[in-house]
């Protein structure tokens, strides 16, 4: 069995277990609008407004220092005590570390650049005439000049993917597997099914893993690029949605054979290979993946209490996900997406949203209380039924079995079935 034993968790809702529980419950969306990511004006997002654990030049590589894995220690810092046991109990070469990212420090190689390429051009007359007649300040920049003149703040390591598994490897001195998957919004729910196995395998103890993703200016334009952002807060699986929220924050889960109150009972993972961003509108891979995760975790649609559904909010991607929902579960099934809280985190999505639902599970939550689903209640007729669930429901007993869906790009699926003991 693969024991979620302690989780810590940061995103737009909050840094506490008990500040996410009760905005989540009480339908209380997390997203912002600012225009510190977008030079178009202000868009909404899921911002992380809590203050970050600080990487001082003295303690932190340089290649470590981003804003990324400052979310990252944020959630080790909540759970730190009980890492810190298992390290003790079972030694550091017993102890895996497997995240999923799709930004890493991205965010600060656009900084870099930035003043890079404003000291490249700083001094030249905009009115100025290069040699063939071009202005000067749309003359190309060599790249060898920008490259001199990158911060002392910067290096390239920041933004590898691999960066948030190696820092938190250094800092907790363990030398077990770390490594980070980075398959785009599916990221995080695969790394959560590669620890799994790693236990399974015999190679380790413990594995903590999870997610971690933080916003940039990078995404926010790439996502505007396909017309897929959109202008207010999202509204998943409505007649009137047009497109994500993009969000940041980090999820890391205790993982090991120890029994708890959650356990991670079954994955399923598979590729479309339909296209490069769309998803295929059948759903094929999502269903190979959401009933792999029943079988491993041996129980039927019937059984699953609460989905947590990937609800992009995005034209292509709910209609999709809607069919295969429907056609597996119906109507019956509680669902909400909960990307209207968090904004969609990429690459951490899965593992926030598999957060989530584990604090759904716990043993303080008797009556079974589920994430609303917030939207504007608009239903489109084009689309199977779901049972979207009102803000105050209550499974009435606790939550037993929930599945968590992530989509991703380039027709990567993951399907997460956590079990309560």
């Amino acid at each position: 069995m693969f024991y979620l034993n302690d989780l810590g968790l940061i995103c737009a809702l909050g840094d506490t277990h008990a500040a996410i529980r009760q905005r989540l419950f009480a339908g209380q969306s997390g997203v912002v609008m600012t225009d510190r990511y977008s030079s178009s004006g202000a868009v909404p997002v899921g911002c992380v407004d809590s203050a970050l654990p600080q990487m001082e030049s003295g303690v932190y590589p340089l290649a470590h220092r981003s804003r990324n894995n400052q979310l990252l220690l944020a959630a080790l810092k909540q759970i730190r005590p009980a890492v810190d046991a298992a390290i003790g109990l079972y030694g550091p070469h017993r102890i895996a570390i497997v995240l999923g990212t799709s930004t890493s420090g991205i965010a600060e190689s656009e900084a870099a650049f930035q003043f890079a390429y404003g000291r490249a051009t700083n001094g030249r007359s905009a009115n100025g005439r290069a040699a063939n007649g071009r202005a000067a300040n749309e003359q190309a920049i060599d790249q060898d000049r920008i490259d001199k003149k990158f911060p002392a703040s910067f290096t390239y390591s920041q933004q590898e993917m691999g960066s948030a598994a190696a820092m938190l490897a250094e800092v907790l001195g363990v030398t077990g597997p770390a490594y980070v998957h980075s398959s785009a919004c599916a990221s995080s729910a695969k790394a959560m099914a590669s620890a799994a196995r790693l236990i399974q395998m015999g190679l380790s103890d413990v594995v903590l893993t999870g997610g971690v993703d933080s916003l940039c200016a990078f995404t926010i334009a790439g996502f505007s690029a396909l017309a897929s952002v959109s202008k207010t807060r999202c509204t998943p699986f409505s007649a009137n949605r047009d497109g994500i929220n993009i969000g940041e924050g980090a999820a890391l889960f205790l993982m090991s054979a120890k029994p708890a109150t959650v356990a991670l009972r079954g994955w399923g993972e598979s590729s479309d290979g339909y296209h490069i961003s769309a998803p295929d509108p059948e759903g094929g891979g999502a269903r190979i993946a959401i009933a792999q995760a029943l079988r491993r975790a041996n129980v039927d649609a019937t059984q699953i209490d609460y989905i947590n559904l990937h609800g992009t909010a995005t034209q292509q991607n709910d209609a999709m996900e809607s069919r295969v929902v429907h056609d597996l579960f119906g109507d019956r099934v509680a669902a909400s997406s909960t990307k209207a809280y968090t904004g969609h985190a990429l690459g951490a999505a899965g593992a926030i949203e598999a957060g989530l639902c584990w604090l759904a599970m716990q043993d303080d939550n008797r009556t079974g209380y589920l994430p609303p689903h917030l939207w504007d209640g608009v239903k489109d007729s084009n689309l199977p039924a779901l049972n979207l669930l009102p803000e105050g429901y209550r499974l009435g007993r606790p939550l037993r079995w929930a599945l968590s869906n992530s989509f991703a790009f380039g027709g990567a699926n993951a399907a997460l079935v956590m079990g309560r003991e």
